[in-house]
């Protein structure tokens, strides 16, 4: 009797071991907190644990892009939020973007909604265009984020560099906001989904100016990604006209080592989900399901397979 209990204890842990190693893992990297990717990845797992069997769901607070893309490419993440332009250089191995070899697992599952430039200053600062910048304090976002890397070109196409500010700050959207609040800084340019927290909170603590990026500028970037667009009025408190401004895509990526199975309901499940998305944060209502299949990277076969179903491509 008691070898047949070891024989049966046995059996159980073996069982226990399979379905152990049948779960599926699926870790969402996003952004600070103040931002729109972490609200949205937040949401984006409450869909997930409801939509994909058996998966263990969990929501990481990061860097954002360029950190995303390289957990991505480490396994070290499922899903990720990522600027589509930070994506292109991770593809290519951009050295001077901080990516010194190829991230050749990264695969797409969706474009979503774009980034906003928003550069935003104090209105005691004096700023009211981008040539007023020089000689002032500005947080251009974490070194070598995303951010970042748009606050570099969108600078460098209105002819400033960063030589020319009196002080770079390389900070997250709520470290430059408290700055701001307490006249540390002057201001922070925040690559952000419209209506981003940080600058709410701002906007509702100080007054504030928007300053706009003409397309003059926006045509001097040297990348399709960069694309021409509008702050509406009204968009922060206090903001009583539309701003000119530049917008990038968002993409989410994966690591292809996930399988078909898994790439294939996260993306279904995305779009299945976009009141959710809406309800968590305004910014996915520029969630568009023909930009689904417009990623930097080839898509992962699990998401091609949803797009192929619903028409988006052949």
């Amino acid at each position: 009797m008691k070898s047949l209990r070891y024989v049966a204890l046995a059996v159980c842990l073996s069982v226990a071991s399979v379905g152990a190693h049948a779960q599926q893992f699926i870790n969402i990297l996003t952004g600070g907190t103040s931002g729109v990717y972490y609200p949205m990845g937040v949401a984006l797992s409450q869909i997930y644990e409801k939509a994909i069997p058996n998966a263990k769901i969990a929501v990481q607070s990061t860097k954002a892009s360029a950190e995303n893309v390289n957990l991505v490419q480490a396994g070290r993440g499922e899903l990720a939020f990522a600027l589509a332009d930070t994506v292109s250089a991770a593809w290519q191995g951009d050295e001077e973007a901080g990516f010194k070899t190829k991230l050749d697992k990264l695969r797409g599952i969706a474009g979503i909604y774009s980034n906003y430039i928003q550069i935003v200053a104090s209105a005691e600062s004096g700023i009211k265009t981008l040539a007023d910048l020089k000689g002032k304090r500005v947080s251009v976002g974490a070194a070598r984020s995303g951010t970042e890397l748009n606050a570099r070109a969108v600078l460098k196409a209105a002819g400033i560099t960063y030589a020319d500010l009196a002080k770079v700050e390389y900070l997250g959207f709520g470290e430059s906001v408290e700055l701001m609040k307490n006249r540390q800084l002057d201001a922070t340019l925040q690559s952000a989904g419209l209506g981003v927290s940080s600058i709410r909170d701002l906007a509702n603590s100080v007054p504030i100016v928007i300053i706009a990026v003409p397309e003059s500028v926006v045509a001097k970037i040297n990348d399709p990604a960069y694309i021409a667009g509008v702050i509406p009025a009204g968009t922060y408190e206090g903001q009583t006209q539309a701003v000119p401004t530049v917008t990038i895509p968002n993409v989410l990526v994966t690591n292809a080592a996930v399988s078909d199975a898994v790439a294939y309901e996260m993306t279904k499940s995305l779009f299945n989900h976009l009141p959710q998305l809406i309800a968590a944060h305004s910014a996915a209502k520029g969630i568009d399901p023909a930009n689904g299949p417009k990623t930097p990277v080839p898509l992962h076969p699990g998401a091609i397979k949803y797009y192929k179903e619903v028409g988006l491509i052949k």
